[in-house]
């Protein structure tokens, strides 16, 4: 068993989900500073951003004189980690999967670089409690034929794109009971008419800052080539909190009731 007095006292966490678990271990008092996607719990959208645009500097961190860094892999570009390294700071890399399993595995991952075992492991029980809850509620629900959902990120018209297979998109939609519209390829690709209109989703889904930095529900029934979809004839276009959907965390169970709840609403 990991002592208790391994336990960080100064951490900062580069994600929503890693910043989540931590408060959900219950050592949110010990992160000092976050990134731009944490926004909750509400105590952690009020801390320091050590990003922006997702990108961190070396001094930006040090600056907050952490003991422990808790980033997903691959986020830190290795010249920063030789200098954390260099500073005596520890790096934590934690590798986000798009599963059931994968939340499970994060939790307790986290839970290992914090020094807090135990509490991980009591943690990931409860979490697996309301997955299998969750996951009845979605079989519940199922339909004969499950409803093809294409999810579009959206920064405003000018950036756009479709999430593919393998995307967190893709699994938290299966998840949910719905099946991803976009199967030719893997992750996201940019957003066409064309595409959209060979995908013919039943649903359109959105975070919500996508859908608001478009113009609202209405305005999107306007794009070209939206009114050619069944999601579009029948207005069935549905938005969700970002961080919540691609949890993949603590929240893994709520984000597939909320997901399953607001389709099931529009069919």
């Amino acid at each position: 068993m990991v002592a208790e007095a391994a336990v960080p006292k100064r951490v900062i966490t580069l994600g929503s989900a890693l910043t989540e678990t931590v408060y959900a271990l219950g050592y949110g008092n010990t992160v000092v500073a976050t990134d731009v996607t944490s926004v909750s719990p509400a105590e952690a959208a009020k801390l320091p951003r050590v990003s922006k645009n997702r990108s961190v500097s070396a001094e930006g961190l040090l600056a907050y004189r952490p003991d422990l860094i808790l980033a997903p892999t691959g986020d830190v570009p290795a010249a920063i980690m030789s200098q954390l390294k260099a500073a005596g700071v520890r790096l934590v890399e934690v590798k986000q999967e798009y599963s059931e399993k994968g939340a499970i595995r994060y939790i307790l991952t986290v839970a290992q670089a914090m020094g807090v075992v135990d509490k991980g492991k009591s943690l990931a029980a409860k979490v697996q409690q309301e997955l299998n809850a969750a996951k009845g509620v979605v079989q519940k629900s199922a339909k004969d034929k499950k409803p093809k959902v294409l999810f579009i990120y959206a920064r405003g018209t000018g950036t756009m794109s479709v999430a593919g297979k393998g995307s967190s998109l893709d699994a938290i939609i299966e998840l949910a009971g719905a099946r991803n519209a976009v199967q030719e390829f893997a992750d996201f690709k940019p957003y066409t008419t064309e595409s959209l209109v060979k995908a013919n989703p039943d649903i359109i889904l959105m975070f919500d800052f996508g859908m608001s930095s478009l113009g609202g529900k209405d305005a999107i029934l306007k794009m070209p080539g939206v009114r050619a979809t069944t999601a579009g004839k029948n207005k069935q276009i549905i938005q969700m909190n970002g961080p919540l959907l691609i949890n993949f965390s603590t929240r893994l169970p709520e984000a597939m009731l909320q997901l399953n709840k607001s389709i099931t609403a529009v069919l």
